[in-house]
């Protein structure tokens, strides 16, 4: 695969790990399993059959998980730090003819960085809804988050251009939702009990 190929399809996978941390990696391991995404060396584990089993329970797990009331808002506590670190491993996993140094700084700088920003406004976007419903619109973020995971993950595999530029929509769609977002914060009043 094509070096500018592989840097395509990461950061179209990583902005998806910013929704959902597993169901990118369950999109990448059936298409390294069919034959369509080759993978970096040392991260075809990705493709095996275990590893497709392993993720699709945890995909289900984790779109289940954040239809549950509440529990959705702790899960992003654990959820940015994961989707980060996810958004660096299917970068990594994707951009195949780069020197390592190159290789991984790419992958931690965009694929965590994109990754990350699209958590954070996922965060922002439940803790909107939180504020303003009380948790009832949070079913919605969450149906949304899971549409925004498979679209952008088949995207990055299918159409690797389409899904990179989706990426970069998504991050400054997100940037200006995290920007709201702390200027809403900052304007609610604290009570001191």
């Amino acid at each position: 695969m094509d070096t500018f190929v592989g840097v395509l399809i990461g950061v179209g996978l990583a902005a998806a790990c910013g929704f959902r941390v597993f169901l990118p990696f369950l999109v990448m391991s059936v298409a390294a399993a069919a034959g369509h995404l080759p993978l970096a060396g040392g991260f075809e584990w990705i493709g095996t059959t275990p590893a497709l089993i392993a993720f699709a329970v945890a995909t289900v797990v984790e779109v289940l998980a954040f239809y549950v009331p509440w529990v959705d808002n702790a899960l992003d506590v654990v959820a940015h730090p994961m989707a980060m670190l996810a958004g660096v491993i299917v970068t990594a996993a994707v951009v195949t003819d780069l020197d390592p140094l190159w290789k991984w700084s790419f992958a931690i700088i965009a694929g965590g960085g994109v990754a990350g920003t699209l958590q954070g406004g996922t965060v922002a976007a439940r803790g909107i809804s939180t504020l303003t419903t009380a948790g009832l619109g949070n079913f919605l973020v969450s149906t949304l988050e899971v549409a925004g995971a498979v679209i952008t993950s088949l995207l990055a595999v299918l159409l690797p251009v389409v899904g990179a530029v989706l990426a970069v929509g998504l991050v400054v769609t997100a940037l200006r939702l995290l920007r709201r977002w702390r200027r809403r914060r900052a304007t609610v009043p604290y009570s001191s009990g």
